[in-house]
């Protein structure tokens, strides 16, 4: 395999190198970076284009703090259209203008200008990622985001070394592109041609047998992998073959070990494991890794599959054009497409630490609980107009049948100036507006055009909320990713068909629920989470199936200022982009 890429076996001394530099003390430092968003000309599958990235890498750079840290990030856009920048997962305590979602927290970042995310990583620490938040933008803009505690880890396990693995997508089209078609049209979305690990997508796949990730790892040594999803459309399975992954945290909140032969991780999840190297490898010294989706939609999908390779360094290495021949690249441990048992299984094993000094400090109480429908669905055709989704209909979705509408304006800088604007309003339903059997009726005929709005939830600083996430089988049942920004949340309860208010509470895991920031919601199910609203701002919550949010489903929510200072929003920055 002469000429393989292996440039992030050099993110991985870099990784190494940051976390010996990056002082461990008490006090508090200020970490500044540099980005600039510009175009560059990339060719993965046979296809050179230009492709968007952030200081010329895909993925983007790593950025690497200490809890505690101060964070500034000077974003520079170099190109024509907008942009925004999210860090997946930073609670952004007081500090929403830092937050990054388009036309919710800020206005966009226009071409030529800059703006600089201000932020303290406060009470965190594990593995995040950041990601672009507008438009498609973000099937290239993303990397890791690596906060280090200042206390040992809570596993007493030597680490060799860690090991960033980024789950990604590669389009030979314009993902913009594919959004805006599939908006114009009203059918369903182009798949992408190929799923990456680090930015390759390896030998399965058109020209790509020099695009392929190899890792390099020494007998009998342990190594922290720091796995993210940052695919815009897949929920995907990973495993390694022959090996034992040890998961010990997820979304950056430590978690009770347990080992799994592979995972289940959706886009905009993290999930970091301890893999020992303990095995024997055969003439070529390679072991694969893979990773292909987790399928539960009807829509056209990309069932294709990425591998990598380890590579156990001094083993006798093969030196023909592969390691191996891809037929017979098999794992047995690597579930099918369509195992909804595995997915289920293995997230119910994902339990927090709740340790004397990693507490889970999960709500016991609620004073709100708001139960959400999650919904696909197909809206009538406008007079005039031909739309190719459904029976000559167009593709949508809700939360409790509402369809979100960004505004022209940030949300956020409306409510913090008390401005008087229509362009949102605090009456979002916080029950289903029509009860039907959600998880059992038929996909098509009890389907119901969606309202379209900017409706948030507003609750008082303080306040214990649960929210229900309630999939329905209108267009298909499915599984949904749904991140919250700004806070972390626990996921108390989950199951399949329709949420039953009077009896599923009663076995709710209050002592060691997962604390996440992004819940796979069961296909043909549900899940309760419960939020300590104790972040002031305008919050954004949506489904991170990128082609979901467009459709509109998502929605919002607002804390209001609590007592004092401590418990209110900070201003707005003197550099806060306009629209």
């Amino acid at each position: 395999m002469e000429g393989v890429h292996k440039h992030y076996g050099i993110l991985l001394a870099s990784l190494a190198i940051i976390a010996a530099a990056l002082p461990c003390c008490s006090s508090q430092t200020t970490r500044r970076f540099q980005f600039n968003v510009e175009w560059k000309q990339v060719t993965r599958l046979c296809t050179t284009k230009q492709l968007l990235m952030v200081n010329g890498q895909y993925p983007g750079p790593t950025i690497a703090v200490h809890e505690g840290d101060n964070v500034e990030i000077n974003v520079k856009n170099r190109i024509a259209q907008n942009t925004t920048l999210h860090w997946h997962g930073v609670r952004q305590l007081r500090t929403g203008w830092a937050d990054g979602p388009a036309y919710v927290t800020q206005c966009p970042i226009r071409g030529g200008q800059s703006y600089t995310y201000k932020f303290t990583v406060t009470g965190q620490r594990g593995t995040l990622l950041w990601h672009a938040h507008y438009a498609w933008q973000r099937a290239s803009v993303y990397g890791a985001f690596i906060i280090y505690p200042r206390i040992p880890y809570p596993f007493s396990h030597q680490i060799q070394a860690e090991i960033p693995i980024i789950f990604g997508e590669w389009w030979n089209a314009d993902p913009d592109e594919v959004e805006n078609v599939m908006m114009i049209t009203g059918a369903g979305p182009d798949s992408s041609n190929a799923y990456t690990i680090n930015g390759l997508p390896g030998p399965l796949y058109p020209c790509s047998n020099q695009d392929t990730f190899i890792q390099t790892v020494e007998y009998g040594k342990t190594y922290m992998l720091r796995i993210i999803n940052a695919a815009l459309a897949d929920e995907l399975f990973f495993a390694i073959a022959k090996h034992t992954l040890t998961v010990v945290e997820v979304d950056a909140v430590y978690t009770k070990p347990f080992a799994t032969t592979s995972i289940m991780i959706a886009p905009g999840q993290t999930t970091t494991v301890l893999m020992t190297a303990n095995q024997v490898p055969d003439f070529t010294g390679m072991f694969v890794m893979a990773a292909r989706p987790y399928l539960t939609s009807v829509f056209p999908f990309n069932n294709s599959t990425t591998i990598g390779f380890l590579r156990y360094k001094n083993a006798r290495t093969w030196k023909g054009k592969s390691p191996v021949d891809p037929s017979s690249l098999k794992l047995p441990n690597l579930p099918e497409m369509e195992d909804t048992a595995f997915a289920t299984k293995f997230s119910d094993k994902i339990k927090s630490l709740a340790s004397p000094q990693h507490p889970c400090n999960v709500p016991k109480t609620i004073d709100k609980r708001v139960i959400t429908t999650i919904s696909l669905n197909i809206q009538d055709c406008p007079e005039n107009k031909t739309c190719l989704g459904y029976k000559g209909k167009s593709f949508f979705a809700s939360m409790n049948n509402q369809s979100f509408v960004r505004p022209s304006i940030s949300i956020l800088e409306s409510y913090y100036k008390n401005l008087t604007t229509s362009s949102f309003s605090s009456d979002f339903p916080e029950k289903p507006p029509n009860n039907f059997d959600y998880t059992g009726g038929d996909p098509l005929t009890q389907n119901m055009n969606t309202k379209f709005g900017t409706k948030l939830i507003v609750v008082p600083y303080g306040t214990n909320i649960e929210v229900v996430l309630q999939d329905t089988s209108l267009v298909n049942l499915e599984n949904h990713p749904i991140h919250v920004h700004g806070h972390n949340f626990f996921i108390v309860g989950s199951g399949f068909g329709n949420f039953n208010e009077a009896k599923d509470p009663k076995r709710y895991n209050l002592v060691d629920p997962p604390e996440r920031n992004t819940v796979a919601v069961p296909s043909g199910g549900w899940a309760a989470i419960r939020i300590k609203a104790d972040n002031p701002g305008v919050w954004f919550i949506h489904c991170h199936l990128e082609q979901h949010t467009s459709w509109g489903l998502a929605t919002g929510f607002i804390v209001q200022n609590g007592q004092g200072p401590s418990q209110s929003m900070l201003p707005p920055p003197q550099d806060l982009p306009s629209c």
